[in-house]
């Protein structure tokens, strides 16, 4: 079955921390801008970024693509970045991308299935920018479900 993105996703946009909370399942490749993100959205000064994937309200119905994925672009050509990203709270990719203006997330659905909880579901990805970072919403996306 296959949803809508714009009924199924809410995003919240907090100092620090950007939310999106899939109401239901969104199966397929999904780029932020889809999401309700802009680009304006996506500038952090600090180079910190926290972004959570909350799939609660999804219980009994997520179905993991075979290699979850997440990939964000950015305007700048950056040095060494820190990637990490957890599921309820286990960390379960952590790596260090060296220069270029993109980032590819390869997860283990193994081990998503492995932490998953029928009360709370997230995945929070972090990264560590070594100076300030505008996320190309429309270039940026993930692909969680089937």
């Amino acid at each position: 079955m296959e949803t809508t993105v714009e009924n199924n996703l809410n995003v919240e946009i907090t100092q620090g921390e950007i939310k999106i909370i899939f109401k239901d399942v969104v199966s397929g490749k999904v780029s932020f801008a889809q999401a309700g993100l802009n680009d304006n959205d996506l500038v952090f000064e600090g180079g910190l970024v926290r972004i959570v994937f909350d799939f609660t309200e999804t219980n009994g119905k997520r179905n993991f693509f075979s290699v979850p994925t997440l990939e964000v672009s950015y305007v700048e050509n950056m040095g060494e970045t820190h990637w990490i990203c957890d599921f309820n709270e286990a960390t379960i990719l952590d790596k260090l991308d060296h220069q270029g203006h993109s980032t590819i997330m390869l997860m283990s659905r193994k081990k998503i299935q492995e932490y998953e909880h029928h009360h709370q579901n997230q995945l929070v990805m972090h990264a560590e920018f070594p100076q300030a970072v505008h996320i190309k919403a429309d270039q940026s996306y993930f692909h969680f479900f089937n």
